[in-house]
């Protein structure tokens, strides 16, 4: 078991690295308009293409000092850190869901872990080029939010369909609707504090929450709203920021679907517990 873990662990920061490179390109050029496939990445000033010895995620950044081959242009750091972040997440993903406690070690369960665990990394991915686009833009582009709808849910049904847990799918299309539901009445009664992007991403969040238990939906749900009001007051507090300012909530959304993803069942579980409903 130990073995596998840690071979899963390298395959899959492998992954992360080459997804994190790619991720960069999502988040430059999908706000734009552009494809993510056409043209080759170039620099900015000279124009250059990325030579492929220049494009190994990290590494490349490191060896060319953060500047460009060509020209000597400096490369954001942000570059690397997303390679780097994405790695470490698919790990932290990999890890924690792989082999989870209880699941049936016959080889359609491990099949049907593995697809569960595609589908995490699925989301995983969508989630930082999410987060930086909107961070960039205050924008939840629909060409990265809405073929998440399809993706995921074909994956998390073959994962079903492996391991018999159709309960788990039906649940999950059950808090697509409820938490997609939540954020159309906010965005109907607060036009200004919730964007229909809020909306959409709702939906895909509450399929994969939900399909992890209620518990990580709950948590996840009430979590985004935590982070989020904390950090608005953080900023109105210090003066960084006024109650017209906006300030993107789908990074805050995101992060608190992953709380409630890791965590969501245990603290769901000690919260029950606490009041006597356990």
């Amino acid at each position: 078991m130990t073995a596998a873990v840690t071979l899963i662990g390298s395959l899959t920061a492998a992954l992360g690295l080459a997804l994190g490179s790619f991720l960069n390109v999502v988040v430059h050029r999908v706000p734009a308009g552009l494809s993510v496939v056409a043209p080759a990445s170039a620099c900015p000033r000279c124009a250059h293409p990325i030579r492929r010895r220049d494009n190994v995620p990290v590494v490349s950044w490191l060896v060319l000092r953060g500047r460009c081959r060509d020209c000597a242009t400096p490369i954001s750091v942000r570059y690397p850190l997303v390679e780097a972040a994405t790695a470490v997440l698919f790990v932290l993903v990999a890890v924690r869901f792989l082999f989870l406690p209880g699941a049936e070690s016959t080889p359609a369960g491990l099949a049907g872990q593995l697809v569960l665990l595609v589908a995490l990394l699925t989301a995983m991915a969508g989630s930082v080029a999410l987060a930086l686009i909107d961070l960039d833009t205050h924008r939840l582009p629909n060409r990265i939010v809405l073929p998440a709808y399809p993706v995921l849910l074909v994956l998390l049904t073959l994962s079903s369909a492996l391991t018999g847990e159709w309960s788990a799918l039906l649940r999950g299309l059950v808090g697509m609707v409820v938490l997609g539901g939540v954020y159309l009445l906010l965005a109907l009664a607060v036009p200004r504090g919730m964007g229909l992007g809020d909306v959409k991403l709702a939906g895909v969040l509450g399929l994969v929450l939900a399909y992890l238990g209620w518990g990580p939906l709950a948590v996840g749900a009430f979590a985004a709203f935590l982070l989020g009001g904390t950090f608005g007051i953080v900023l109105l507090v210090a003066g960084r920021a006024r109650r017209s300012t906006g300030i993107p909530f789908g990074p805050w959304m995101l992060l608190g679907a992953w709380v409630g993803a890791f965590a969501g069942g245990p603290i769901w579980g000690a919260y029950l517990r606490l009041l006597g409903l356990d």
